[in-house]
């Protein structure tokens, strides 16, 4: 029964699109808005594949940890009534670091042993093998973890036969995928290409897919070509695709429900002005509005954080045990939970307290979370990431919501100097542009485009619009025509970007596992930790205490991720970060010594003391 798996009155249409598709199309890509059920729709293949026998089990790939934690919860409750309980299927969270099957979770006793809390049976232990190690998730009957875990089975890497092998029976589900860069699409289709050459089942999912990024997965020749532009908006929205199987692509149109929302979006020049940033979002909120401001980067976001606290927002803004905070990335692995949990609290479907209340954060807020917000106030970003953004905004029909904000309503926020003030580098601390170390949005000219929707279109209609929009701002022909970037330092800008994606392409070929490959004793792979990598970018050190110490919000934490450049190219020695440790500061903060380097851990998240 769908109503049962899904929890809906009715299946949606996406969901019933899904659970009707042919079972001998093995590859289908659903687009479809933030917040129509894909995951539910996504679960609903999987049982058909699976009662027929075409499959064993599925991973459920998503591109971030956070994401993949929350997900987790969501998957292993839906398989609950989907697998008889003497199946002992638990769904496994396929994050390195992180031992959970089902509700179960695990510790790590010694270099091999896992100890799990709830002292299974000799059978549910072993049922667990999977979970035990990273290079056994992809063998689990249901996983839900990052993207990297199935990249690393078509990379150049110890185990990537093994990993392929297991992944081999599962239906590979790939969520977000619009959010891979040239180098993971890469490794991705080569993936994708080896899974469903030996007889697997895949399911990508978006919900701002544009033509090429759909050319690209659906074609199986490297060098496909999107379809012209005026062609691409013509694709129907929401859609499913169906290919291979021996029968050319078909995109077919899926019924919209009945959860159209009609958008005000106005450009703020306000993008470097936190004090002015913070003014607003305070006086929406003490107008009895949820506001959410997303920023694109860390630092952007805890300047708005600490306007706002000067300005006297601490009784709206988000707390975790009475203390204001934001949420973004560099937090405590162990305070990451507590974040998520208060921000689905202050904006979540049920039991959301009245009143007005801030939050704000960076890209952590944009997927996975279940929250509705009021008012969205956002740096302009991509297209297709404002879209993810805009589906955070009046998500639930029936939250209640004061009278001035009962329309929703998203403020861009644009650098006063317009978007080619970023041609130079100087947009960079706020995600924009593109350096020798690249960058988070790098594409200008996509940018552009964005902005100029926004002052054509002051009104958008989600769905309907969605084609048009995510088009118009990413459709490469579109983006090398546009009008007003024909000048040299335009021009450059593009050759950059360009050549910065090749490169990409090129790197991500030469790592990239090629199966027709004679294997034999001359050929090597290195191991993970080698510089043979999922996704480009320096990997900045994990930093685990050697005992838990008490954080900012009253739990004991001990793991930390930070980010590379931070240390300015002199990354801690291995011996530096098993000696790293943690000491009393002021205000309930934690002073973090890795090696020269020392950090402040507050309510605010992980900084450097000389930031």
């Amino acid at each position: 029964d769908l109503r049962l798996l899904c929890d809906y009155p009715e299946p949606r249409s996406c969901q019933r699109a899904a659970a009707a598709a042919p079972l001998d199309r093995p590859l289908l890509i659903l687009e479809s808005e933030t917040g129509s059920g894909k995951t539910e729709a996504a679960i609903l293949r999987f049982a058909k594949l699976w009662r027929a026998g075409l499959v064993d089990g599925l991973y459920f790939a998503v591109p971030t940890r956070a994401a993949a934690k929350q997900l987790h919860v969501r998957v292993a409750k839906a398989l609950t009534k989907l697998i008889p309980p003497d199946a002992q299927v638990e769904t496994v969270l396929a994050v390195p670091g992180y031992h959970r099957a089902g509700d179960a979770a695990g510790e790590r006793v010694g270099r091999f042993d896992i100890r799990w809390k709830d002292n299974p049976t000799e059978r549910e232990r072993l049922a667990r093998w999977s979970a035990e190690s990273a290079r056994r998730f992809l063998a689990s009957p249901a996983a839900v973890g990052t993207v990297d875990q199935v990249l690393l089975a078509g990379l150049r890497v110890k185990w990537a036969h093994f990993r392929a092998a297991s992944l081999a029976r599962s239906l590979l589900i790939v969520d977000e995928v619009h959010a891979s860069d040239a180098y993971m699409t890469r490794v991705l289709r080569g993936v994708l290409q080896g899974h469903l050459e030996i007889g697997g089942h895949a399911l990508l999912m978006s919900a701002t897919l544009g033509a090429a990024a759909r050319s690209a997965f659906v074609s199986e020749s490297p060098r496909s070509s999107p379809p012209a532009p005026d062609d691409a908006e013509r694709v129907p929205y929401p859609a499913l695709t169906l290919a291979r199987g021996g029968a050319p692509p078909e995109t077919r149109a899926i019924d919209t429900d009945d959860s159209s929302k009609s958008v005000k979006m106005t450009g703020e020049p306000i993008l470097e002005d936190p004090n002015v940033i913070a003014r607003t979002a305070l006086a929406a909120a003490r107008e009895g509005a949820k506001v959410l401001v997303i920023r694109n980067t860390v630092t952007s976001a805890q300047a708005v954080f600490g306007s706002l606290m000067a300005q006297g927002g601490q009784d709206v803004v988000l707390k975790v045990a009475e203390q204001p905070t934001l949420h973004h990335s560099r937090f405590a692995a162990e305070d990451r939970h507590r974040l998520d949990e208060a921000v689905e609290r202050m904006l979540g479907k049920t039991d959301r307290p009245r009143g007005g209340v801030v939050v704000i954060g960076t890209q952590t807020l944009e997927q996975s979370l279940d929250i509705d917000a009021d008012l969205l106030i956002t740096d302009i970003c991509p297209i297709d990431v404002l879209l993810q953004r805009i589906g955070r905004l009046h998500r639930h029909q029936d939250a209640h919501r004061s009278t001035r904000f009962r329309e929703p309503r998203c403020s861009v926020l644009l650098p006063e100097a317009g978007i080619e003030a970023g041609l130079d580098g100087t947009l960079l601390r706020h995600g924009l542009g593109i350096s020798e170390r690249g960058g988070i949005y790098e594409d200008l000219h996509g940018i552009e485009a964005t902005r100029r929707l926004l002052t054509n279109h002051p009104r958008w209609t989600i769905p309907a619009m969605n084609r048009v929009l995510v088009e118009h701002a990413t459709h490469p022909d579109i983006l090398s025509k546009l009008p007003g970037t024909e000048d040299e330092r335009w021009q450059r800008h593009r050759e950059r970007v360009f050549g910065q994606h090749a490169a990409k392409g090129v790197l991500a070929g030469n790592h990239a596992l090629t199966r027709t490959e004679e294997f034999d004793e001359d050929l090597r792979f290195p191991d993970i930790e080698e510089r043979v990598r999922t996704r480009l970018g320096e990997d900045g050190p994990r930093i685990v205490l050697a005992e838990r110490v008490p954080g900012p919000f009253g739990t004991d934490v001990q793991t930390f991720n930070l980010p590379a450049h931070w240390f300015r190219g002199a990354l801690p020695t291995k011996d530096e970060i098993a000696a790293a440790r943690a000491e009393s500061g002021q205000d309930n903060d934690l002073l973090l010594r890795v090696g020269e380097q020392t950090l402040i851990y507050s309510h605010a998240g992980v900084r450097r003391a000389d930031a």
